[in-house]
């Protein structure tokens, strides 16, 4: 198949396709991770974006059964260098050729993505056409000036299309009670696990694995759940999942969750009393990547769109409190204003060691805090699972 990119300024790359053969338009990024290609393809966070992999080869060990982070490739297509079509592996069930064909989403190789990738670092992410079909290029330009793309709209709230419908319980989910098997933490007692309600704006099951494994009992969440029905089922903790678009197009959410932050009951873990002589405790909250602006935007700060994002597993981050530096896991294109949430019970906590935006923030009097990264890193290192054990050391504290 041919295999043709049409970015929005009129640039032309043309190679070969694989995958799906169809035609789909979306914003262009890059992604600089050199594995986990399963993973990012099934990010709910990459929903309508076309991703250009710097790593030269894609596909050297194939597609598995267990990688995936959510139910489908939310992706709409992959630009690489070279293609692997005949994978080594033993958890090998498919080709990514056959994975992304059969999933509808077109794939180009045999282009310069050293030459894309230096492009979109100088000029920023663009509108682009991804074809494997035999079109002009003339039709190309005029689908690339014809399609409005949800990104290129002022507001775009992602979160909506990839939020699941009701609420879920999974401390009774196949998945997670194997997960809990193998751990040897299957016979804990509920009573000794902690109640989480997880916010879904486009969750990975990484996330998901990495809690239950600390022994928490999941509900999920749909987008704009009332937080009168999480705080009904009183739970231990609240966490703020992942998710694309922009934060400010999701004002449902941020309502959501300043009511949350306000009713997190934060008494210094002490055994003070509430109204009408209930007994208080802190309802500790965690956010991650979509997750941690809607926080920074629901305690009156503000944010903004980078030029190119942060998408990748090597990106280096410098945590305050620890007074330690981490390579992380990160996947999104807007990012919280220092200076607009300073002055509105916020303090930073981490920096991003390229650039210097903000990469973690907590609330100088509620057990609230956020990281922009990924730290079930998957794809990428595990450096910063320390904030999981974070998660759960606040809700210990806030048993009473």
């Amino acid at each position: 198949m041919k295999g043709t990119i049409y970015l929005e300024d009129g640039t032309v790359y043309k190679g070969k396709g694989f995958g799906a053969q169809t035609t789909n338009v979306g914003e262009l990024v890059f992604n600089t991770a050199m594995t986990g290609y399963q993973k990012t393809l099934t990010d709910p966070s990459y929903k309508e974006q076309i991703i250009t992999m710097t790593y030269p080869l894609i596909g050297n060990y194939g597609i598995n059964d267990i990688d995936n982070e959510s139910e489908k490739i939310h992706a709409f297509g992959l630009v690489v260098r070279d293609v692997c079509f005949r994978p080594s592996n033993w958890r090998c069930s498919m080709t990514i050729d056959q994975w992304l064909d059969e999933m509808n989403v077109p794939g180009v190789y045999d282009v310069d993505t050293r030459e894309i990738t230096r492009k979109l670092r100088k000029e920023g992410n663009m509108k682009c056409v991804i074809s494997t079909e035999d079109l002009s290029l003339s039709e190309l330009e005029k689908l690339c000036e014809e399609t409005t793309l949800n990104n290129d709209m002022m507001k775009y709230a992602g979160v909506k299309e990839v939020t699941r419908v009701t609420a879920e319980d999974f401390r009774d989910d196949p998945a997670f009670v194997r997960l809990r098997k193998r751990l040897g933490t299957e016979d804990i007692p509920e009573d000794q696990r902690f109640r989480v309600a997880v916010l879904d704006f486009g969750i990975k099951r990484s996330i998901l694995k990495e809690l239950a494994a600390r022994n928490c009992d999941l509900t999920l969440y749909p987008y704009g759940t009332k937080a009168r029905i999480i705080l009904a089922e009183q739970p231990d903790g609240v966490f703020l999942s992942n998710g694309p678009g922009d934060p400010e197009a999701a004002p449902e959410a941020v309502k959501i969750i300043e009511k949350l932050i306000t009713n997190s009951n934060y008494m210094s873990f002490s055994t003070g009393h509430g109204r009408n002589g209930r007994r208080q405790k802190p309802m500790p909250m965690f956010g991650i990547c979509m997750g941690h602006q809607l926080i920074g935007l629901a305690c009156q700060g503000s944010t903004y769109k980078l030029t190119y994002g942060h998408r990748g597993a090597n990106h280096g981050v410098f945590d305050k409190n620890t007074r330690r530096s981490y390579i992380t896991s990160q996947n999104h294109g807007y990012a919280v204003k220092a200076d607009s949430v300073i002055l509105h019970g916020l303090d930073i906590t981490h920096l991003n060691l390229n650039d210097g935006t903000v990469e973690g923030m907590q609330h100088i009097s509620k057990p609230v805090f956020s990281v922009q990264f990924h730290p079930e890193s998957n794809p990428g290192p595990n450096d910063t699972g320390y904030l999981f054990d974070k998660f759960i050391d606040l809700m210990e504290g806030g048993r009473l």
